[in-house]
């Protein structure tokens, strides 16, 4: 073996994360350890995403171990690849369960990487893992801990916001949006080269149009402030944002902003407006337990237990519905909808297995998935589909995920400039003025 290829050593959480991990480590090779084979052998059950990577990391090695020993090095199926073992020694000079005094998976996964430290003096052994606390626990007995880094935005401050402001735009060019409803993007933009489905603010002096970037006419076209519903944008984000969930030309839509922006309002909002064009609408969120508990542990039968979590859903549901009176006929929709389930409130497990045709999809509190399960969603897309991913990519509620390594980031910065897309990233908070309080100074 080359003594400049590294060995990663791959902990449960990477599996989990992303079930093809070993690909990604190009000619280096790749050890797991048989610890994280038992913790994937509990988590292979279930409907969950993490029961699915556990299932689909098993079956692979399986397929390239064929008649080989896993205690043996063996090819990574693929070019340019190294190879792959499963290690079964935990007994290196240091024991990270008498270190940290608890006898535990992390600590003998800890323990594995110390020993094959040890075996190969001339070759890095970096442990690879999203456990924070477990690369710092490795690393205080000088091992090299990295998270996993494929699908990692690498500079937040770059991520796409969707949006622009254009200074000295010339009049005419205004004018002439103003009264055409669209211009060339040559005359308004000049050199600026605009991204598919992006929003401008023009402006010139104390006269401003709001616009959008049409990718097929390669126009700029004018962004009427519309309403959905009775809920009007209160600022120019909101009417972009609602621009993009109300144009029949975008299948894709992500909007990004703090608490309070007016995110998955604007998103229901919108889908009820056009609910003559779906035979469904679905507002999903994925379930995040409180202190990592399973919803087993809440009391009651299975919608008492999700209810907790549905509750903001259905708070923005009651507030559009508060917006007309008992005998308005809107109103009276707005039930009927839920009852005969053409309006469906639901935990996003679910919809995972069935097929989106006809369906305006809303996924709210997006920053919670991983790119894998964003991925499957959207590859789950059928006819006429129309899905909108709402988050906060600063509010992650789970362990292994960060504000660059979180679903959401990961498609607004990988999806950007395609035909079907829009996003727009929300600032201004628009819940009350004690809330802009709290985002701001708090």
């Amino acid at each position: 073996m080359r003594k400049d290829k590294k060995i990663f050593v791959l902990d449960t959480s990477v599996i989990i994360y992303d079930h093809n991990a070993v690909k990604s480590f190009q000619e280096h090779d790749v050890v797991v350890p048989i610890t994280v084979l038992e913790e994937l052998d509990n988590f292979k059950k279930g409907n969950d995403t993490k029961n699915f990577s556990a299932r689909e990391f098993i079956r692979y090695i399986d397929k390239i171990s064929g008649n080989s020993t896993l205690q043996d090095w063996i090819n990574i199926n693929g070019k340019g690849h190294g190879l792959f073992k499963i290690e079964m020694n935990q007994k290196a000079s240091v024991d990270a369960e008498k270190v940290f005094g608890e006898r535990k998976a992390d600590h003998r996964i800890i323990n594995c990487a110390l020993h094959l430290a040890e075996t190969y003096p001339d070759r890095k052994v970096v442990l690879v893992t999203k456990d924070i606390n477990l690369r710092l626990k490795a690393k205080s007995l000088s091992l090299t801990a990295e998270d996993y880094e494929t699908g990692k935005i690498k500079d937040l401050s770059e991520l796409y916001t969707g949006r622009t402001t254009v200074d000295k735009v010339p009049i005419a060019a205004i004018n002439e949006i103003y009264e055409k409803g669209a211009c060339g993007a040559d005359v308004v933009l000049k050199k600026i080269k605009p991204i598919a489905n992006h929003y401008f603010v023009l402006k010139n002096g104390q006269k401003s149009v709001l616009c959008h970037y049409n990718p097929t006419t390669h126009q700029v076209e004018r962004v009427r402030k519309q309403s959905a519903l009775a809920i009007n944008p209160r600022n120019a984000e909101q009417a972009f944002a609602l621009d993009a969930i109300m144009n029949p030309s975008i299948s894709l839509v992500t909007i990004q902003g703090v608490a309070g922006t007016g995110k998955t309002l604007l998103s229901l909002a919108g889908a009820l407006e056009q609910r003559r064009n779906y035979h469904q609408i679905y507002l999903a969120r994925p379930i995040v337990p409180l202190s990592n508990k399973d919803i087993g542990y809440l009391p009651g039968d299975i919608k008492s237990k999700l209810n907790p979590y549905m509750e903001p859903l259905w708070d923005n549901l009651k507030y559009i519905r508060s917006q007309f009176s008992e005998k308005d006929k809107e109103h009276k929709l707005l039930n009927e909808m839920v009852e005969t389930e053409k309006l469906v409130v639901c935990p996003l497990a679910y919809i995972r297995g069935r097929s989106l045709s006809n369906v305006f999809f809303i996924v709210d509190e997006a920053q919670n998935l991983t790119p894998h399960e964003v991925k499957t969603i959207i590859s789950r897309a059928g006819q006429n589909t129309k899905i909108v991913f709402t988050g906060d990519i600063f509010q992650i509620d789970t362990p292994y995920l960060d504000t660059q390594s979180n679903g959401l980031s990961y498609l607004i910065d990988r999806i950007k400039n395609q035909p079907l897309y829009a996003h727009i990233t929300l600032e201004k908070g628009e819940r009350s003025e004690l809330a802009n309080l709290a985002n701001d100074f708090l």
